[in-house]
């Protein structure tokens, strides 16, 4: 059974997808029509998926680079400080794009944890592959997606499984384009919300991902036990309980620590994915027990 990372090596990934200003603010509950109310507690960070968990696989050691579009506004620039200053770095494959970059707006609620957000996403931005994608595919370790940006996702997937590197979805929502990408996929972990055609079941998810290709799934849903599949074999992990404070981007959390620990393994086996999705569940545990994406990094 592999080991993950080895010792005395900084595991790189190479992460795909979007990156927003995330602007999070802590409520008591959300505002009905023309009502106003004053946040607990406000946070302003760079989010996206695939950025959530570049941040995440930087946390733990890992050197993680960043393939999205960001452009040149001043609100750009703040977020390309910030990943900056967490270890993440970052291929701009928009730099000339003046517009403001995705915003973000998040409400979370502070009895539950729970979440409304409001953002714009990749929608009418089309990214092309770089120029040195074969020479970032070599080296990275793992490559990690959103399913945003979907026709770069491909590009990059079909790149990594040709350079032998495994291949990771952050599966949130069917989106178009997505049968497409999990041809290219190794591993694809998926909320209870993504449901590929003609799914219902977490069951029916695990064997329609299996049926086009992936090798290894699984699907989580929120604090109730992961549960996955491999060739012949699949179990159940138990999530960690904790006083939840904020689940915003504990997802992205996950398939970041989940990059990182699969990160050297060759080839991976039942035991080592079920290990490897515990350890990424208690990385995100622990970032649902504090407010806002940045306190955990702290935080123990």
């Amino acid at each position: 059974m592999g080991t993950g990372p080895v010792a005395g090596r900084r595991p790189a990934g190479l992460f795909v997808g979007l990156c927003t200003l995330d602007v999070v603010q802590l409520v008591d509950h959300v505002p009905g029509p023309d009502e106003k109310l004053t946040a607990r507690d406000q946070v302003a960070a760079a989010g996206g998926p695939a950025t959530g968990a570049a941040v995440a696989f930087a946390r733990l050691g890992g050197l993680p680079r960043l393939l999205t579009g960001l452009g040149s506004h001043p609100l750009a620039h703040g977020v390309r400080a910030d990943l900056d200053a967490l270890g993440v770095r970052i291929s701009d494959l928009a730099a000339e794009r003046v517009e403001p970059p995705a915003v973000s707006s998040v409400l979370v609620t502070a009895s539950t944890g729970e979440r409304a957000v409001a953002s714009t996403n990749a929608t009418g931005h089309r990214l092309r592959a770089p120029a040195d994608l074969a020479e970032l595919v070599a080296a990275c370790d793992i490559a990690e997606f959103d399913g945003h940006h979907m026709d770069l996702a491909v590009d990059v997937a079909a790149a990594a499984r040709s350079a032998g590197r495994p291949t990771l979805l952050d599966a949130g929502s069917w989106k178009d384009g997505t049968r497409r990408l999990l041809a290219w996929t190794d591993v694809v972990v998926c909320s209870a919300d993504f449901h590929p055609p003609g799914t219902a079941t977490p069951a029916e998810t695990l064997e329609f991902l299996r049926d086009h290709g992936v090798t290894w799934a699984a699907v989580t849903a929120g604090g109730a036990p992961i549960v996955w599949a491999g060739p012949g074999t699949g179990g159940r992990v138990p999530v960690p309980e904790t006083r939840v404070v904020d689940t915003l981007g504990a997802g992205d959390v996950l398939h970041g620590a989940l990059a990182y620990h699969l990160s050297g393994l060759a080839p991976i086996d039942g035991p080592a994915f079920a290990d490897a999705l515990s350890r990424a569940a208690a990385v995100a545990s622990r970032a649902c027990a504090s407010f806002g994406t940045r306190a955990w990094l702290t935080a123990g």
